[in-house]
């Protein structure tokens, strides 16, 4: 079965309706995250799936890493309130068109790459469907967790 993957051309549209669909009033419908700090989250994860180092990664975050890669590309809804990389934890106020911009330019990137396997710095070895699958899967449960 295929899947839903950014570098197919309906499905980056329709996520770019979404995204331009939220407003700073957007409320989230579960979670801690604001719509802007939602945005800055999807940047700095699609970022890092673009070569942004990621920091600071527990050993235990390593250790795992391979059962965590299975979660995050399997089938079925994405699990609420799973642990996170602190590098992917926002607090404080995020300038909402600001981080808008952000997300838009690492989703535009991403794109410009294409299809690529890639080492991820936590989940190790990821073909190109799994890297666009995952891409699409974690920005698609933060937009539904926004309403959108």
């Amino acid at each position: 079965m295929a899947r839903t993957h950014l570098l197919d051309d309906a499905t980056y549209a329709r996520v770019l309706e979404r995204i331009g669909s939220l407003t700073p009033e957007t409320a989230a419908g579960w979670g801690k995250m604001n719509v802007g700090q939602m945005l800055a989250r999807c940047a700095e994860v699609t970022e890092v799936t673009n070569g942004k180092e990621l920091k600071g990664t527990p050993w235990f975050f390593r250790l795992i890493g391979p059962l965590t890669k299975r979660m995050i590309t399997r089938e079925g809804p994405y699990p609420r309130g799973s642990p996170t990389h602190q590098q992917y934890v926002m607090i404080g106020a995020k300038d909402f068109e600001q981080e808008r911009a952000r997300l838009l330019a690492a989703l535009s990137a991403l794109r410009s790459a294409g299809p690529r396997d890639m080492r991820h710095p936590i989940f190790g070895q990821m073909t190109a469907e799994e890297v666009g699958w995952a891409a699409y899967r974690h920005l698609d449960h933060h937009l539904q967790q926004c309403g959108v």
